[in-house]
């Protein structure tokens, strides 16, 4: 067993601690799973079929263990996370179904947390946050009046004031939209990068020239891994590291030519979102998100910096041909 190593915070996490990961599958989940293999720790992904499909190997390692859960089965929900150390909630139903759905599924995980005795790690979005020209901060006002902004903000405040009562120990990171290696169903995901390999018009939702935060998966995953693996992260909220702000004008431009292709900017406009949206379920949603990439949309982790030291962030020329890479082969 490997020891406690000096007397650093994280040295309170040993890394024979278990580490759940509720709702692997995603992007989020899954690149949290990557991280801590990584690190060599023990992790347990839980997906509804028991096949996060996490590792590129065949043979994962010892320590990695894929697990079936329906995370709206209260029992199901407690085996899973039972043993746990840190558990990181990456978990969220279909876009449609948010309002229904959401609530529940909060609620069942930290029952099912605070009986483990683990300490809960809660992936939050920027969603509850009015964009405009000042960076957004953890002290700026969760004043979104969108129906998904306001039940974040919703579902963050409970698990605060389940933190406050003692009763779970909780910590919230926020990220912006995201993309890198495995990032499928996300805003610069399976979509951008299809047609932008293809030579094609390569669509950014509202304005081409509003400064946006993009979180590069890998960069995300680790600085979830500190929040879950550092004391003194608990009962807060922490914007992570991302590189940036960048256009999406730049974005193209930059992803084109690493990917060896012309550069064909589109806006995909309000209009054309409800109009796709008749025949993709998931794009129905994204009309009330629009004004998040219409206006400035710049996340401020200095905080987080500050608190836990400094984080290298990678670089769009290394995280974009990475990305590419994998996009080419496997989708």
């Amino acid at each position: 067993m490997e020891g406690r190593q000096g007397n650093s915070p994280e040295a309170l996490y040993e890394r024979e601690d278990l580490h759940v990961v509720l709702g692997a599958f995603g992007g989020t989940g899954g690149a949290i799973v990557r991280e801590l293999i990584g690190q060599g720790r023990r992790v347990r992904a839980v997906t509804r079929r028991g096949d996060a499909g996490i590792c590129e190997t065949p043979l994962p390692p010892a320590s990695y263990e894929d697990w079936a859960a329906d995370l709206t089965d209260a029992d199901q929900v407690r085996r899973a996370v039972s043993g746990a150390s840190v558990v990181y909630h990456c978990a969220r139903p279909a876009y449609s179904h948010w309002w229904q759905e959401f609530p529940p599924l909060n609620r069942g995980i930290i029952d099912a947390v605070a009986e483990a005795g683990a300490k809960l790690v809660y992936a939050d979005s920027l969603a509850m946050y009015e964009p405009g020209a000042d960076p957004l901060t953890e002290q700026t006002p969760a004043t979104s009046d969108t129906k998904k902004g306001s039940l974040r903000a919703r579902l963050a405040n409970e698990l605060l004031e389940e933190h406050e009562s003692g009763r779970v120990r909780v910590v919230i990171g926020r990220s912006s939209d995201y993309f890198g290696p495995r990032g499928l169903n996300c805003a610069v995901g399976t979509r951008f990068f299809e047609t932008l390999l293809a030579g094609k018009k390569t669509q950014w939702y509202g304005s081409l020239d509003q400064p946006h935060t993009l979180s590069y998966l890998p960069d995300l995953a680790r600085a979830y891994v500190i929040l879950g693996t550092r004391p003194e992260a608990e009962g807060g909220v922490w914007h992570t590291p991302a590189a940036g702000p960048v256009t999406g004008r730049e974005f193209i431009q930059a992803a084109a030519e690493a990917a060896g292709v012309a550069a064909h900017p589109a806006i995909l406009s309000e209009r054309s979102v409800t109009f796709f949206g008749l025949f993709v379920p998931t794009l129905r949603e994204y009309p009330e998100l629009l004004y998040q990439w219409n206006r400035p949309f710049v996340s401020d982790a200095s905080r987080f910096e500050e608190a836990f030291g400094p984080f290298a962030v990678t670089p769009f020329d290394e995280a974009i041909p990475e990305t590419i890479a994998w996009f080419r082969t496997h989708v």
